[in-house]
């Protein structure tokens, strides 16, 4: 792992750089490419402070928090480095909140462990050895983790099915028709469904319409030995493991190579500051970061980075309106939002499980890591994702340990 501290000389793959494009290229992409990572994400956001025990003014000033850092973050490394990095809020580290559920000392402990990730990550971004410890966390192991956090909120779209059959349904269908004809579009096309049954069946209250502008609330963080292992650490690894690699990797993809070490800083710092108005934490983009680095954006390389500046600042749009949607979620069926977050992570968990079972030889320990995750254990007020990893790392030792000799 590289842990460079400046962007300057990076490489951007622009040599021998293809001619042609316009200028409004970047602009449709980076537009396209903040529209899609919110429409499918910002339900799961929403799910995960709610369920760490954010109230609903402080889950609207997390999400607006996460929308303005994100934003901001990639406007400014992306006009820096003249490369297009794409900032989006940790999903996964959202599900992990929706599955571990509100700590002991409430939220306020949440944010505690929300800081203490963000430090990690900075960590990793300054200290190369730290950086290196990370990066050998096996990933069957890591993959295997972030599977069984996934899977509760991924069963959310059946139960919804078996409870309320009229609203859930057709919610499934469009998904189910648009990835079928248009799969970039099926999760917000789900969120557009989901919204328009939800207001012609459910008595929203009008304060949900009178909460427009952000209402920033500052919370004052906890720290407790049960969150800081319970939420802090698996926090840390799923937004390491499943955003920050693979967002390190599209852009590699794409010819790009920015020092590794000042993204983890800039990461983990912003999520710090978003941290003490309820952000849980933000990362390099892993979902919709083609968009912005790829051919789609524009044929030169050159000039792509200003699909990842428009997506920031449109990030930044979106977030002035998290009161209203934290407001019109709260007054929603609560089973019909978590089936259409349930929908926004069915691929994240259909790669992980790929990932966690592809070697043989680390399948058992990594079904130890997804059992145990899924279990909802809980020791000495610490989750279940954490004891995952545990589990699922002793098997794998002994296993490594065991005698040549036998079999």
């Amino acid at each position: 792992m590289r842990t460079d501290t400046s962007f300057d000389d990076a490489p951007s793959g622009a040599e021998l750089a293809p001619r042609g494009g316009s200028a409004l290229q970047p602009v449709a992409a980076g537009l396209l490419a903040a529209i899609v990572g919110f429409a499918s994400a910002f339900t799961v956001v929403l799910q995960g402070l709610t369920a760490a025990g954010a109230s609903p003014a402080q889950v609207a000033s997390g999400l607006l928090a996460v929308c303005i850092g994100q934003g901001l973050l990639a406007i400014l490394l992306s006009w820096r480095s003249k490369l297009p990095i794409s900032i989006a809020w940790s999903t996964p580290g959202a599900a992990l909140l929706v599955a571990t559920g509100m700590p002991a000392g409430g939220f306020a402990a949440a944010v505690g462990a929300f800081l203490v990730a963000a430090a990690l990550v900075v960590a990793a971004g300054l200290w190369r050895p730290f950086g290196r410890l990370v990066t050998a966390i096996p990933t069957p192991l890591a993959s295997a983790m972030l599977a069984g956090v996934l899977l509760d909120l991924c069963l959310a779209p059946a139960r919804a099915v078996g409870s309320m059959p009229m609203l859930a349904l057709p919610v499934i269908l469009v998904w189910a028709l648009t990835w079928r004809f248009a799969r970039l579009y099926a999760v917000p096309a789900a969120v557009v469904t989901a919204v328009a049954l939800i207001a012609l069946t459910t008595a929203v209250p009008p304060e949900a319409f009178a909460h427009l502008w952000p209402e920033p609330a500052f919370v004052a963080p906890a720290f407790s030995t049960g969150a800081l292992i319970g939420i802090a650490v698996p926090l840390f690894i799923v937004t390491m493991a499943s955003q920050n690699v693979p967002g390190l990797a599209v852009l590699n993809a794409n010819g790009y190579r920015p020092p590794v070490g000042p993204l983890f800083v800039a990461t983990g710092a912003t999520s710090a500051l978003t941290a003490v108005f309820g952000g849980h934490a933000v990362n390099l983009s892993a979902i919709t970061a083609a968009l912005c680095a790829s051919a789609e954006a524009h044929p030169d390389p050159a000039r792509r980075w200003p699909a990842a500046v428009v997506a920031g600042a449109v990030y930044v749009g979106l977030g002035l309106f998290a009161g209203f949607a934290a407001a019109f979620i709260a007054a929603s069926p609560p089973l019909l939002i978590q089936a259409v977050a349930g929908l926004a992570l069915l691929g994240s968990l259909g790669g992980a499980l790929s990932t966690a079972l592809a070697r043989e030889e680390e399948r058992l320990p990594a079904v130890v890591t997804f059992v145990t995750t899924v279990s909802g254990l809980s020791l000495f007020g610490i989750g279940a994702a954490f004891w995952g990893l545990v589990a699922g790392g002793a098997v794998l030792a002994l296993d490594r340990l065991r005698s040549p000799a036998l079999p």
